[in-house]
């Protein structure tokens, strides 16, 4: 049985930047749930920051929201205080990579925004709200592993692909 890494914020664990939670109220979610197939991480929390902590984003590197870049070490995660967070975001990635491989895991859903687990879009590194497309930092890792990652929008899609993974190939 496919097991899938889940953002535990998503998973009701207020765990966020800010205190809260962003669950996720999906059926295949609750389907998983009761199957024992969620595997939930926060990276940030794995990796040392507390909760709550300060916002942080990706700067530098080729451009906004670059979590390979972060990983490279030409970028990095700041805090909007200024404080470089990195080392905490690269070892909550490096950790969330151990966790998917210890259960096998080859699905990922992660908080879509997140200098962690954004897939799609992170926000500038300006701290102005303003989103751009790029990875997290834990995305990027485990991409560059294997792992399919979606975010909170793309459960229906991340349904299909543990399904194709495990229908038996003739």
């Amino acid at each position: 049985m496919e097991k899938i890494l889940v953002s535990a914020c998503l998973l009701g664990r207020p765990v966020r930047y800010d205190g809260a939670a962003k669950r996720v109220d999906d059926e295949f979610v609750e389907r998983w749930r009761a199957e024992g197939r969620l595997v939930s991480f926060c990276p940030e929390v794995s990796g040392g920051l507390p909760v709550p902590r300060p916002p942080a984003e990706i700067v530098g590197g080729d451009g906004a929201g670059d979590g390979a870049a972060v990983l490279d070490g030409t970028a990095a995660v700041r805090t909007d205080r200024g404080d470089d967070v990195t080392e905490a975001f690269v070892r909550g990635a490096r950790l969330a990579l151990e966790a998917a491989q210890d259960a096998d895991a080859r699905i990922a859903i992660l908080k879509e925004g997140s200098p962690s687990c954004g897939s799609l879009r992170v926000y500038d590194g300006n701290f102005t709200g303003t989103s751009v497309p790029g990875h997290g930092v834990t995305t990027a890792l485990l991409e560059r592993a294997g792992i399919r990652v979606f975010n909170e929008d793309q459960i229906v899609a991340a349904a299909a692909c543990l399904n194709e993974l495990e229908t038996p190939r003739p």
